[in-house]
Protein backbone atom coordinates (compact mmCIF):
# COMPACT_ATOMS: atom_id res chain seq x y z
CA UNK A 1 0.00 0.00 0.00
CA UNK A 2 1.24 3.49 -0.90
CA UNK A 3 1.71 5.98 1.95
CA UNK A 4 2.21 9.69 1.23
CA UNK A 5 2.57 12.57 3.68
CA UNK A 6 0.01 15.32 3.23
CA UNK A 7 1.90 18.40 1.92
CA UNK A 8 -0.40 21.12 3.23
CA UNK A 9 -0.61 21.47 7.00
CA UNK A 10 2.01 21.04 9.69
CA UNK A 11 0.35 17.86 11.01
CA UNK A 12 1.95 16.05 8.06
CA UNK A 13 -0.66 13.28 8.18
CA UNK A 14 -0.03 10.05 6.32
CA UNK A 15 -2.53 9.46 3.53
CA UNK A 16 -3.29 6.11 1.95
CA UNK A 17 -5.70 4.99 -0.74
CA UNK A 18 -7.92 3.76 2.08
CA UNK A 19 -8.16 7.27 3.53
CA UNK A 20 -6.38 8.95 6.40
CA UNK A 21 -5.69 12.50 7.41
CA UNK A 22 -6.98 14.45 10.38
CA UNK A 23 -9.17 16.80 8.33
CA UNK A 24 -10.67 14.03 6.15
CA UNK A 25 -10.48 16.31 3.12
CA UNK A 26 -7.70 14.60 1.10
CA UNK A 27 -7.14 11.11 -0.22
CA UNK A 28 -4.83 9.16 -2.50
CA UNK A 29 -6.06 8.25 -5.98
CA UNK A 30 -3.63 6.35 -8.20
CA UNK A 31 -0.79 7.48 -5.95
CA UNK A 32 -1.72 11.18 -6.17
CA UNK A 33 -3.11 13.40 -3.40
CA UNK A 34 -6.48 14.81 -4.41
CA UNK A 35 -9.27 16.64 -2.67
CA UNK A 36 -12.18 14.53 -1.56
CA UNK A 37 -14.69 17.30 -2.32
CA UNK A 38 -13.25 19.75 -4.87
CA UNK A 39 -15.17 22.99 -5.46
CA UNK A 40 -17.75 22.15 -2.82
CA UNK A 41 -18.82 24.58 -0.12
CA UNK A 42 -21.13 24.55 2.88
CA UNK A 43 -22.19 28.19 2.69
CA UNK A 44 -22.07 31.44 0.76
CA UNK A 45 -23.19 34.86 1.95
CA UNK A 46 -22.62 38.53 1.20
CA UNK A 47 -20.97 40.39 4.08
CA UNK A 48 -19.24 43.62 5.04
CA UNK A 49 -15.54 42.86 4.91
CA UNK A 50 -15.26 44.33 8.43
CA UNK A 51 -17.57 41.60 9.74
CA UNK A 52 -15.25 38.81 8.60
CA UNK A 53 -13.07 40.61 10.01
CA UNK A 54 -10.68 42.67 7.89
CA UNK A 55 -10.44 46.29 8.99
CA UNK A 56 -7.49 47.41 6.87
CA UNK A 57 -8.32 45.95 3.45
CA UNK A 58 -10.78 47.72 1.13
CA UNK A 59 -12.75 49.29 4.00
CA UNK A 60 -16.50 49.28 3.48
CA UNK A 61 -16.36 46.70 0.71
CA UNK A 62 -18.92 44.03 0.02
CA UNK A 63 -17.38 40.56 0.25
CA UNK A 64 -18.69 37.31 -1.17
CA UNK A 65 -17.93 35.01 1.75
CA UNK A 66 -17.55 31.25 1.29
CA UNK A 67 -17.29 28.46 3.83
CA UNK A 68 -16.46 24.79 3.58
CA UNK A 69 -16.02 22.04 6.16
CA UNK A 70 -13.20 20.41 8.07
CA UNK A 71 -10.17 21.66 9.99
CA UNK A 72 -6.69 20.54 11.02
CA UNK A 73 -7.30 21.76 14.61
CA UNK A 74 -9.57 20.49 17.35
CA UNK A 75 -10.02 23.66 19.43
CA UNK A 76 -11.96 22.68 22.54
CA UNK A 77 -13.81 26.03 22.59
CA UNK A 78 -14.60 26.24 18.86
CA UNK A 79 -17.82 28.06 18.00
CA UNK A 80 -17.75 26.53 14.49
CA UNK A 81 -17.21 22.91 15.57
CA UNK A 82 -20.39 21.85 13.77
CA UNK A 83 -18.53 22.71 10.55
CA UNK A 84 -14.90 22.15 11.55
CA UNK A 85 -15.15 18.81 13.34
CA UNK A 86 -18.05 17.14 11.56
CA UNK A 87 -18.35 14.60 8.79
CA UNK A 88 -17.74 17.06 5.93
CA UNK A 89 -19.65 15.44 3.07
CA UNK A 90 -23.24 16.13 4.26
CA UNK A 91 -22.44 19.82 4.74
CA UNK A 92 -20.76 20.44 1.39
CA UNK A 93 -23.97 20.85 -0.56
CA UNK A 94 -22.91 23.71 -2.87
CA UNK A 95 -20.93 22.76 -5.96
CA UNK A 96 -19.38 25.99 -7.23
CA UNK A 97 -16.57 25.86 -9.78
CA UNK A 98 -14.50 29.07 -9.91
CA UNK A 99 -16.50 30.60 -12.73
CA UNK A 100 -19.76 30.21 -10.78
CA UNK A 101 -18.24 31.71 -7.62
CA UNK A 102 -17.09 34.75 -9.58
CA UNK A 103 -20.42 35.03 -11.36
CA UNK A 104 -22.35 34.98 -8.08
CA UNK A 105 -19.96 37.56 -6.57
CA UNK A 106 -20.47 39.85 -9.55
CA UNK A 107 -24.23 39.41 -9.44
CA UNK A 108 -24.16 40.45 -5.78
CA UNK A 109 -22.10 43.56 -6.51
CA UNK A 110 -19.16 42.32 -4.41
CA UNK A 111 -15.72 43.89 -4.39
CA UNK A 112 -13.82 40.80 -3.24
CA UNK A 113 -14.16 37.12 -2.23
CA UNK A 114 -13.28 35.64 1.17
CA UNK A 115 -13.05 32.05 2.43
CA UNK A 116 -13.82 32.52 6.10
CA UNK A 117 -15.78 29.80 7.92
CA UNK A 118 -13.19 27.03 8.31
CA UNK A 119 -9.53 26.34 7.62
CA UNK A 120 -8.51 27.00 3.97
CA UNK A 121 -5.60 24.55 3.90
CA UNK A 122 -8.13 21.67 3.92
CA UNK A 123 -9.40 22.85 0.53
CA UNK A 124 -6.33 24.62 -0.81
CA UNK A 125 -6.33 23.28 -4.41
CA UNK A 126 -9.92 24.48 -4.85
CA UNK A 127 -9.07 27.95 -3.56
CA UNK A 128 -5.90 28.22 -5.64
CA UNK A 129 -7.96 27.41 -8.74
CA UNK A 130 -10.41 30.17 -7.78
CA UNK A 131 -7.75 32.89 -7.45
CA UNK A 132 -6.78 33.44 -11.13
CA UNK A 133 -10.42 33.39 -12.27
CA UNK A 134 -11.36 35.94 -9.61
CA UNK A 135 -8.31 38.07 -10.33
CA UNK A 136 -9.19 38.22 -14.03
CA UNK A 137 -12.58 39.61 -12.97
CA UNK A 138 -10.91 42.19 -10.73
CA UNK A 139 -11.91 40.47 -7.48
CA UNK A 140 -9.22 40.08 -4.79
CA UNK A 141 -9.41 36.83 -2.79
CA UNK A 142 -8.66 36.48 0.92
CA UNK A 143 -8.80 33.79 3.62
CA UNK A 144 -8.95 33.28 7.37
CA UNK A 145 -6.52 30.63 8.58
CA UNK A 146 -5.12 29.15 11.78
CA UNK A 147 -1.64 29.39 10.25
CA UNK A 148 -0.67 25.78 11.02
CA UNK A 149 0.82 25.10 7.62
CA UNK A 150 4.07 23.91 6.15
CA UNK A 151 6.58 26.69 5.28
CA UNK A 152 6.26 26.35 1.52
CA UNK A 153 2.47 26.47 1.82
CA UNK A 154 2.69 29.79 3.68
CA UNK A 155 4.77 31.17 0.80
CA UNK A 156 2.28 29.81 -1.72
CA UNK A 157 -0.70 31.29 0.12
CA UNK A 158 1.04 34.62 0.56
CA UNK A 159 1.66 34.83 -3.16
CA UNK A 160 -1.83 33.67 -4.11
CA UNK A 161 -4.14 35.50 -1.71
CA UNK A 162 -4.54 39.26 -1.56
CA UNK A 163 -5.42 39.42 2.14
CA UNK A 164 -5.06 36.93 5.01
CA UNK A 165 -6.13 36.87 8.65
CA UNK A 166 -4.19 34.43 10.86
CA UNK A 167 -5.63 33.28 14.18
CA UNK A 168 -2.87 33.19 16.80
CA UNK A 169 -4.52 31.39 19.72
CA UNK A 170 -1.74 31.88 22.29
CA UNK A 171 2.02 32.11 22.66
CA UNK A 172 2.17 29.23 25.14
CA UNK A 173 2.80 25.83 23.56
CA UNK A 174 1.02 24.17 26.49
CA UNK A 175 -2.20 25.94 25.45
CA UNK A 176 -1.89 24.60 21.90
CA UNK A 177 -1.22 21.09 23.20
CA UNK A 178 -4.12 20.96 25.65
CA UNK A 179 -6.82 23.03 23.95
CA UNK A 180 -5.97 22.86 20.24
CA UNK A 181 -4.42 19.43 19.86
CA UNK A 182 -1.08 20.28 18.23
CA UNK A 183 2.40 20.37 19.81
CA UNK A 184 3.42 23.98 19.37
CA UNK A 185 2.53 27.49 18.21
CA UNK A 186 5.86 27.80 16.37
CA UNK A 187 4.43 26.99 12.90
CA UNK A 188 1.73 29.64 13.37
CA UNK A 189 4.24 32.33 14.31
CA UNK A 190 6.41 31.29 11.38
CA UNK A 191 3.43 31.60 9.03
CA UNK A 192 2.64 35.09 10.33
CA UNK A 193 6.20 36.22 9.59
CA UNK A 194 6.09 34.70 6.10
CA UNK A 195 2.63 35.97 5.18
CA UNK A 196 3.43 39.51 6.33
CA UNK A 197 6.26 39.63 3.80
CA UNK A 198 4.03 38.34 1.00
CA UNK A 199 0.54 39.85 1.34
CA UNK A 200 -1.80 42.02 3.41
CA UNK A 201 -1.93 40.44 6.87
CA UNK A 202 -4.15 40.85 9.92
CA UNK A 203 -4.10 38.73 13.09
CA UNK A 204 -6.91 37.53 15.37
CA UNK A 205 -6.88 36.09 18.89
CA UNK A 206 -9.90 34.61 20.71
CA UNK A 207 -9.50 35.20 24.44
CA UNK A 208 -10.57 32.38 26.73
CA UNK A 209 -10.60 33.89 30.19
CA UNK A 210 -8.13 32.25 32.56
CA UNK A 211 -6.47 30.23 29.81
CA UNK A 212 -4.80 32.55 27.31
CA UNK A 213 -5.53 36.09 28.58
CA UNK A 214 -2.16 36.01 30.32
CA UNK A 215 -0.53 35.73 26.89
CA UNK A 216 -1.81 39.15 25.75
CA UNK A 217 1.49 40.99 26.42
CA UNK A 218 3.56 38.29 24.70
CA UNK A 219 1.27 38.15 21.67
CA UNK A 220 1.36 41.93 21.34
CA UNK A 221 5.15 41.94 21.58
CA UNK A 222 5.44 39.24 18.93
CA UNK A 223 3.10 40.98 16.48
CA UNK A 224 4.91 44.28 17.03
CA UNK A 225 8.22 42.55 16.30
CA UNK A 226 6.84 41.56 12.90
CA UNK A 227 5.30 45.00 12.32
CA UNK A 228 3.44 47.49 14.54
CA UNK A 229 1.25 48.25 11.51
CA UNK A 230 -0.52 44.87 11.72
CA UNK A 231 -4.17 45.03 12.78
CA UNK A 232 -4.81 42.76 15.79
CA UNK A 233 -8.41 41.62 16.36
CA UNK A 234 -8.99 40.44 19.92
CA UNK A 235 -12.27 38.62 20.54
CA UNK A 236 -14.11 38.12 23.80
CA UNK A 237 -14.74 34.46 23.12
CA UNK A 238 -17.91 32.71 24.24
CA UNK A 239 -16.66 29.11 24.36
CA UNK A 240 -18.70 26.36 22.71
CA UNK A 241 -18.12 22.70 21.75
CA UNK A 242 -16.21 20.94 24.56
CA UNK A 243 -16.19 24.08 26.74
CA UNK A 244 -19.80 25.24 26.37
CA UNK A 245 -20.18 25.55 30.15
CA UNK A 246 -16.97 27.53 30.59
CA UNK A 247 -17.13 31.03 32.09
CA UNK A 248 -17.55 34.07 29.83
CA UNK A 249 -14.67 36.56 30.02
CA UNK A 250 -15.40 39.94 31.64
CA UNK A 251 -15.01 42.75 29.12
CA UNK A 252 -13.29 45.17 31.50
CA UNK A 253 -10.62 42.65 32.52
CA UNK A 254 -9.64 41.81 28.94
CA UNK A 255 -9.59 45.47 27.91
CA UNK A 256 -7.42 46.36 30.91
CA UNK A 257 -4.90 43.76 29.76
CA UNK A 258 -4.91 45.35 26.32
CA UNK A 259 -4.11 48.87 27.57
CA UNK A 260 -0.34 48.36 27.80
CA UNK A 261 -0.39 46.36 24.56
CA UNK A 262 -1.74 49.42 22.75
CA UNK A 263 1.57 51.14 23.46
CA UNK A 264 3.25 48.58 21.18
CA UNK A 265 0.43 48.11 18.67
CA UNK A 266 -1.67 51.13 17.65
CA UNK A 267 -4.23 49.04 15.76
CA UNK A 268 -5.75 46.75 18.39
CA UNK A 269 -9.46 46.01 18.03
CA UNK A 270 -11.49 44.39 20.79
CA UNK A 271 -14.95 43.01 20.04
CA UNK A 272 -17.40 40.13 19.80
CA UNK A 273 -19.85 41.91 22.05
CA UNK A 274 -22.54 44.49 21.32
CA UNK A 275 -21.51 48.12 21.70
CA UNK A 276 -17.73 47.72 21.79
CA UNK A 277 -15.92 51.05 21.95
CA UNK A 278 -12.72 49.55 20.53
CA UNK A 279 -13.53 48.73 16.90
CA UNK A 280 -12.71 52.10 15.27
CA UNK A 281 -9.38 52.95 13.66
CA UNK A 282 -7.75 55.84 15.51
CA UNK A 283 -4.92 57.82 13.97
CA UNK A 284 -1.74 57.16 16.01
CA UNK A 285 -0.54 60.70 15.39
CA UNK A 286 -3.53 62.89 16.21
CA UNK A 287 -6.03 60.46 17.80
CA UNK A 288 -8.82 61.24 15.33
CA UNK A 289 -11.21 58.44 14.36
CA UNK A 290 -10.07 57.79 10.80
CA UNK A 291 -12.59 54.96 10.45
CA UNK A 292 -15.55 54.81 12.79
CA UNK A 293 -17.24 51.42 13.26
CA UNK A 294 -19.94 49.88 15.42
CA UNK A 295 -20.06 46.34 16.80
CA UNK A 296 -23.51 44.79 16.65
CA UNK A 297 -22.29 41.43 17.91
CA UNK A 298 -20.06 38.86 16.28
CA UNK A 299 -16.35 39.08 15.75
CA UNK A 300 -16.35 41.98 13.32
CA UNK A 301 -18.05 45.34 12.96
CA UNK A 302 -19.94 47.60 10.58
CA UNK A 303 -18.37 50.79 9.23
CA UNK A 304 -20.14 54.08 9.90
CA UNK A 305 -17.94 56.95 8.68
CA UNK A 306 -14.57 57.44 7.04
CA UNK A 307 -12.29 60.41 7.65
CA UNK A 308 -9.67 59.39 5.14
CA UNK A 309 -8.01 60.88 2.12
CA UNK A 310 -6.97 57.74 0.29
CA UNK A 311 -5.27 55.83 3.09
CA UNK A 312 -4.27 58.98 5.01
CA UNK A 313 -5.89 60.52 8.07
CA UNK A 314 -8.01 63.45 6.88
CA UNK A 315 -7.20 65.39 10.06
CA UNK A 316 -3.39 65.28 10.00
CA UNK A 317 -2.38 63.50 6.76
CA UNK A 318 -0.77 60.56 8.60
CA UNK A 319 -0.39 57.49 6.36
CA UNK A 320 -2.38 54.57 7.77
CA UNK A 321 -1.61 50.90 6.90
CA UNK A 322 -4.82 50.43 4.93
CA UNK A 323 -4.74 48.57 1.63
CA UNK A 324 -7.11 50.03 -0.92
CA UNK A 325 -9.26 53.11 -0.65
CA UNK A 326 -12.60 52.91 1.19
CA UNK A 327 -15.57 51.96 -0.95
CA UNK A 328 -19.27 52.16 -0.28
CA UNK A 329 -21.47 49.10 0.04
CA UNK A 330 -23.41 49.78 -3.17
CA UNK A 331 -20.58 51.30 -5.20
CA UNK A 332 -20.17 48.40 -7.61
CA UNK A 333 -22.63 47.83 -10.41
CA UNK A 334 -24.48 44.54 -10.05
CA UNK A 335 -23.80 42.16 -12.94
CA UNK A 336 -26.77 40.86 -14.90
Amino acid sequence: MINIECPFCERRCTLTEDGGGFCKMYQLVDGRIVECFPHRYSSSVVSHIEAIPFYHFQPGSRSFMLGGAGCNFDCHYCSNAYVARCDPEPLLTLHLPPERVVRFAEQAGCHNITFAVNEPTVALPTLLELVPVAREAGLPVGVLTNGYMQPEVAVQMGEAFDFVNVSLKAMDDAFYREYVGVPSADPVRRSIETLYRKTHLEVSTPIVQGLNDGDIPAIAAFIASVSPDIAWHVFRLLPEYKMADYERPPIAAVNAALESAREKLPYIYFGNFVGSQWVSTLCPRCGAAAVERINLGGCGAKPLTYRLAGNRCAACDYALPIAGEPVTWNSKEVAR
